[in-house]
Parts: structure tokens; C-alpha cells; sequence
């Protein structure tokens, strides 16, 4: 079979509700059995989390997408391929002429996130066809959420079955590839925890699956069909206020993203960057061009997630919480669904600026762990 390289660059863009386009299965495309999952994921992240390493395992993640896309962006034919951020780790689908590439990649991201954060970062690759072959489907769409935007939207449980097939079968590669620096290019992290500006509200981490790939679709446009009536539309819940965003200069802030970053210690790089953050704050405050990157800022910023599961961060009061996670229980309790939830004080983001006009992207997480406490009780509930 011919790998089509452009396939996923030639998904047509959809242009509607998410809610419309999961109860439309005829809108989705299966990803090319010679395409591959590439999964990249934080060993252990609950327990580095709970020792006070979300940040590094956050920075990990991201810089997994970050060398990937850097990368990606060197080739002479530009590549499209969509990825998927979990908090802890990330999922890449690529064609298999570029499987390799990027998990070279991947490698010396992986020893960078060794030596430089002391965490051990898992990495593998799965073809289509053997998700099809263990009889998983992987569907995709792409949904333009804003005109600045797109995302990817799979169902089917083939990128559950993968992820979870490579994290467990993870042995640290003996393969010998090009040694070369790692690319992080344009990851920031300066952004200080965001809390809502209205001070009812909290920050909702939401992961919900549902197993059966025949009511999947029509599960989660259910789902989403509710917490958009509870929580108000996508912008009305984005957890991301540009009233309440301010930039962290402090040093120790600067340090986590110094060793994320160039994995070594560099007094050149904090003066320089503690300058240039300072200078941001007059720069976003009083300078038009300051002002429209906060604001494309919301609209490149990616609260919703859909990879097989819904994955979710929004804003919402006690009451709306409640409603929400009563409805949840009440589709568990049927069998339709699994979910895990967790509620906390403020959002988290992390940063890929390649530049301050339109490329820059936004992964937002929640304090407290964020998707890997949400994912506790998730896991636990899949086990019973």
C-alpha cells in the first residue's frame, strides 16, 4: 500500500458544533493501516506529581511535541500530522515514512527528560494495522474550533489499545541512532497559575471513556450535549481569562524551564530570559501587538480533547459541578461510560511559541495534577 503522507493535511476541515460532528460517524475517516501511534509517556508521573514534580512532568510532555513539531517544521515538505496532549505524556499519529524519524526524535528527547529532569519517559510505536488486526478502530476528524484552531478528533478505542499496550511492553531502546541536540526551541513556561476571575468558580478536570466503539459517537455527543448546557459553550467555560494572566519572572520559575529546556544550568540563559519576561509584561500590557497575541492567545489555547476519550479542562461553580458529575454517575452506573474527575483552584499552561503572530500553541492542564489526579480514580474504576 502507498503511504499517503498528506492524508491527514487533506481531511476536510469540519466546521460545526463538536456535539453535530460525534453524532455523524459518516464524518470521520480511518487513519491508513500503514500509518503509526507514536506514544510518549511520563513513568510513574502520579507519584512525580505528587512529590511536587507537575511542572517537570508537564515540561515533559509538552517538550515531547515541541522537539517533534521543531523538527517536523526542518523537513522540506511540510508534514501535518496530528498529536495529542495528556498532561503527562503525548500521542502522535504519523505516516510510516516518518515513523522512524520521529522516533529518533523521541529517543533523544527521552534521554534529554533523563538527565535533565530525572524522569523517565516511555516511548513506542504501534501500526494502524495491528490496532485493526487486535480489533480496534481508529477513526478520525478535524474540527475547526476557531478560525485560528483545528483540532483532531478520534473515536474508537485503538489509541487506548495502543497507549497502553506500548507503556506496558516499554523496554529502554538498545537501537544506536545520529546523536544530535535536542530541538526545544520556542517552549516557554512563564505563565503563573491561572484562577478564575470570578472566585466561585473552580477548574474541572474531566476524563470520560466509553468502551463500547458501536455507542462511543453517540455517548460522547451526549456528553458534550451536556456540559455544554451546564457549563455554557466552549469559550464560555475556557478556564484561560486574559484578565487574570501575568507572567512568573522568578527565578526559581525560569530554573524548570532552563533544565527542560537546555538540561544544564546557564546564568547567561536566566538574565536573559528574566529580562525578556519582565519586558513582556510592559510589552502585553501597553503594546497593540502585545495585547491581540493575548487575546489569539484564548483562541489557540486547547481546552477539549478528544483521542479516543473525552479530555477536558473548564471553569464551573459547585452547583454546575455537582449536576454534571450526577449525570456522569448516572450514565457509569448504566455501563455506558467511565469517568474521572478532578476539581481544583486554577489551570496551568505551558507554552510552544515558534512565533507572536498566529503559530503558538497553547496545553493547559489543572493545578494539583491536573489530568494525572483526574486519572487516579479513572484507573481505579477500570479495574473494578
Amino acid at each position: 500500500m502507498k503511504v499517503n503522507n498528506a492524508f491527514y493535511h487533506n481531511l476536510i476541515k469540519h466546521n460545526m458544533n463538536l456535539q453535530h460532528l460525534l453524532e455523524d460517524e459518516n464524518l470521520f475517516t480511518e487513519v491508513p493501516t500503514n500509518w503509526y501511534v507514536v506514544v510518549a509517556d511520563v513513568e510513574n508521573s502520579t507519584l512525580a506529581v505528587e512529590n511536587g514534580l507537575h511542572d517537570e512532568v508537564n515540561l515533559a510532555a509538552t517538550g515531547s511535541i515541541v522537539a517533534v513539531l521543531n523538527e517536523l517544521k526542518l523537513k522540506k515538505r511540510r508534514f501535518k500530522i496530528p498529536y495529542f496532549f495528556g498532561g503527562d505524556g503525548a500521542t502522535f499519529i504519523v505516516p510510516s515514512s516518518m515513523r522512524k524519524y520521529v522516533m529518533e526524535i523521541l529517543q533523544v528527547h527521552r534521554l534529554h527528560v533523563e538527565n535533565s529532569l530525572s524522569l523517565n519517559l516511555r516511548i513506542g510505536s504501534m501500526p494502524v494495522q495491528k490496532i485493526n488486526d487486535s480489533g480496534f478502530k481508529l477513526k478520525i476528524a478535524k474540527l475547526k474550533l476557531n478560525p485560528l484552531l483545528t483540532i483532531p478528533i478520534i473515536l474508537g478505542n485503538g489509541l487506548n489499545f495502543a497507549e497502553n499496550e506500548l507503556k506496558q511492553l516499554f523496554t529502554p531502546s538498545k537501537i544506536t541512532f545520529k546523536k544530535r541536540d535536542i530541538n526545544l526551541e520556542g517552549m516557554e513556561c512563564r505563565w503563573n497559575e491561572i484562577k478564575p476571575k470570578e472566585h466561585e468558580k473552580k477548574v474541572v478536570c474531566l476524563l470520560v471513556n466509553s468502551n463500547d466503539e458501536f455507542k462511543q459517537a453517540k455517548i460522547y455527543a451526549e456528553v458534550i450535549q451536556k456540559i455544554n448546557s451546564i457549563f455554557g459553550s466552549l469559550d464560555e467555560r475556557q478556564p484561560v481569562s486574559t484578565i487574570n494572566l501575568s507572567l512568573n519572572s522568578t527565578f526559581s520559575k525560569l530554573k524548570k524551564e532552563m533544565y527542560a529546556k537546555i538540561g544544564k544550568y546557564s546564568f547567561t540563559y536566566l538574565i536573559k530570559n528574566w529580562f525578556f519576561t519582565n519586558l513582556g509584561k510592559v510589552y502585553f500590557k501597553f503594546f497593540e501587538d502585545g495585547k491581540e497575541y493575548l487575546l489569539k492567545l484564548r483562541q489557540l489555547t486547547d481546552t477539549i480533547m478528544i483521542d479516543g476519550n473525552i479530555n477536558t479542562v473548564m471553569l464551573g461553580n459547585d452547583t454546575q459541578i455537582k449536576d454534571l458529575e450526577s449525570f456522569l454517575i448516572t450514565m457509569e452506573n448504566k455501563g455506558d461510560l467511565t469517568f474521572g474527575m478532578h476539581t481544583t483552584y486554577a489551570s496551568v499552561m505551558s507554552c510552544y511559541v515558534h512565533d507572536r503572530k498566529e503559530n503558538h500553541i497553547h496545553f493547559v492542564d489543572a493545578t494539583e495534577g491536573g489530568y494525572t489526579t483526574a486519572a487516579i480514580a479513572f484507573k481505579q474504576k477500570s479495574l473494578l
